[in-house]
């Protein structure tokens, strides 16, 4: 159903059921237990908060639009039937740029998927070049979304009349685009490969809001820092994460990052010598004082020694198999029109360029490349691999 128009407008639509409380959970529960499809999304309070959650779920039918306020029901648990559906595979649950919705569920209701029809990922397959939500409703259906309220505050109650609308609107559309996108999924002959990527979503795991006090080795400019610098940093890195954590709000409105390499490197011993290097009037009065003790502190601690690698890829036969692979990864991308991770994941490069297969059995037992990849892409993998092992053979 494409329906292209000249003018965009807001849609009449019916309003969307609120599912607020235990008679409002029952008439969902009923609507949606017999569907072998559901449009699912999320909508969370990560700008204005220290530790975002969940704060409404929409779900769409074929003829209705629920939003689901899980900050007013009185037990997640309740909930647990709606999980039992984003498990079935039976079921197929249609989403938008799957995989935080997927991580943001695990982490908050400890849902787990099967199922997944990723429209954004669709998109990408077939090499589109806008994939956003809204364009994607502006250009096949019409539709005028306000993207500003992508930033507005979710955990507000009672949400405003333009907050529904723009929730509802965000799987509205979602079930008729994805037959679209399966009509032409199935003539580019990409279905088992869209659905093999729809899968590998369905693991994603929430790797965030855990503090790591070693973190501001990861802000851009601290490796550049004299050590009397780096000592400075982790002290203003650790009292932002305190006073985020105290005021309960995210760690840029505290200070961002640019501003705490800044400081480090500065090295303010006054708030005079602040105010002449530009740093923010706001940061002057607020959080001037604990900025010079940190300050201090910093500059009687010894230097913080380096962070122990994560992923040590020092091996220079790895290195060079992945940048092969990374390369040949460029170049199919190139021939088919598609990002390079479509063709294949970054972490599953460096697992080939470890594990190193020569035969296509042993190619056959990394997991995550999965069939249609093996099937795919094995013999080129393969060949590729060999060639780096042969050059630097060659070369010895």
């Amino acid at each position: 159903m494409t329906i292209h128009r000249d003018t965009q407008q807001q849609p009449n639509l019916p309003p969307p059921v609120i599912v607020a409380t235990p008679e409002q959970l029952a008439r969902f529960r009923a609507a949606v237990q017999d569907k072998l499809r559901l449009a699912v999304d999320t909508e969370s309070n990560s700008l204005y908060t220290y530790r975002e959650q969940v704060c409404l779920i929409q779900v769409s039918t074929d003829q209705i639009d629920f939003l689901i306020d899980p900050l007013r029901l009185d037990n997640k648990a309740d909930l647990d039937f709606f999980g039992d559906i984003l498990a079935d595979p039976q079921v197929e649950k249609v989403l938008h740029a799957a995989e935080y919705d997927v991580m943001v569920l695990k982490r908050d209701f400890g849902f787990t998927f099967n199922g997944i029809f990723d429209t954004m990922l669709a998109t990408r397959i077939l090499g589109w070049r806008r994939i956003g939500l809204g364009s994607i409703l502006s250009e096949r259906f019409g539709i005028r979304v306000n993207k500003a309220n992508q930033r507005a505050n979710w955990g507000q109650r009672p949400l405003p009349d333009r907050l529904i609308r723009y929730a509802q609107l965000d799987t509205h559309y979602l079930l008729p685009l994805r037959d679209e996108l399966y009509k032409d999924l199935d003539q580019a002959g990409a279905l088992e490969e869209a659905y093999e990527i729809f899968d590998e979503v369905c693991s994603a795991e929430w790797n965030g809001g855990h503090f790591d006090p070693e973190g501001f080795w990861l802000l851009s400019g601290a490796r550049s820092l004299a050590p009397s610098g780096l000592a400075i940093l982790r002290e203003l890195y650790l009292y932002r994460d305190a006073q985020a954590r105290q005021l309960d709000v995210p760690l840029f409105k505290i200070m961002s990052d640019a501003n705490l390499v800044a400081l480090a490197s500065l090295a303010p011993r006054s708030l005079d010598e602040m105010e002449q290097h530009e740093i923010p009037q706001r940061h002057i009065r607020r959080y001037g004082y604990d900025i010079l003790e940190c300050v201090r502190r910093g500059l009687r601690a010894s230097p913080p020694p380096p962070p122990r690698r994560r992923n040590n890829h020092s091996n220079e036969m790895v290195v060079r198999r992945f940048e092969a692979l990374h390369t040949w990864r460029k170049r199919r991308a190139a021939r088919r029109g598609v990002p390079s991770d479509i063709i294949m994941p970054k972490d599953v490069l460096w697992e080939l360029a470890e594990v190193a297969p020569r035969t296509y059995k042993q190619l056959a037992a990394i997991q995550a490349l999965g069939p249609w990849r093996l099937k795919t892409y094995g013999d080129e993998l393969l060949l590729e691999l060999s060639n780096v092992d042969r050059t630097q053979a060659a070369g010895h």
